[in-house]
């Protein structure tokens, strides 16, 4: 992870005006129909601090999050609230959050990680808690350029989720890359709810 947060922290600038005017409203939709009205969320890996601020006017309280300084530099002043540095990997909180959101970030992991990462997501949601994540559809595992990946398709996404005897898949559906000039790349989005 940590070349992958290098690139993050040197090309800061560039993400956020790659992404701050992303439309998500389809997958934000999808996410709230399965939350209550008001709650607390994390924003597991904010980025730019665009989903946040979403989230942030619909009246939820946010805990956003990023393992790169620089870009929770970039999301504070956007939002006007700190952003936590913290790896996904340091998540330690126990049924706090009614909704984490995990929007193209925990696809950094690698898939030996990514397991415990989505164990400690899973903890951290309080009862009917319900998880987004999105992750590049395929098999492939490894670097592309300066970053690592870990892709799902549907196989590999039903191995993620039946580790866990508390989690329920709700849905999951593919998608085009919202940016413009990647419209080609697709997309793995799917949203869990912890049953326990």
């Amino acid at each position: 992870m940590t070349k992958t947060l290098d690139y993050y922290d040197s090309h800061a600038e560039e993400y956020r005006d790659d992404t701050v005017n992303v439309s998500m409203k389809y997958a934000y939709d999808r996410f709230l129909f399965y939350l209550p009205k008001t709650g607390k969320l994390l924003d597991f890996g904010c980025g730019s601090g665009r989903d946040t601020k979403y989230f942030l006017s619909k009246g939820f309280t946010v805990d956003p999050i990023d393992g790169s300084e620089e870009q929770a530099k970039i999301a504070s002043a956007y939002l006007q609230q700190p952003v936590k540095v913290m790896r996904f990997d340091e998540l330690d909180a126990e049924n706090a959050y009614e909704g984490i959101w995990a929007c193209a970030s925990i696809l950094h992991c690698p898939w030996q990680e990514l397991r415990d990462v989505f164990g400690r997501m899973m903890k951290a949601l309080k009862k009917e808690g319900v998880i987004y994540s999105s992750f590049k559809l395929g098999e492939f595992e490894g670097y592309r350029g300066e970053r690592y990946y870990t892709d799902l398709n549907v196989e590999r996404l039903f191995q993620l989720v039946s580790g866990y005897e508390n989690c329920l898949l709700l849905e999951c559906w593919k998608s085009h890359d919202q940016r413009k000039d990647r419209f080609d790349e697709m997309w793995l989005n799917f949203i869990v709810r912890r049953i326990d």
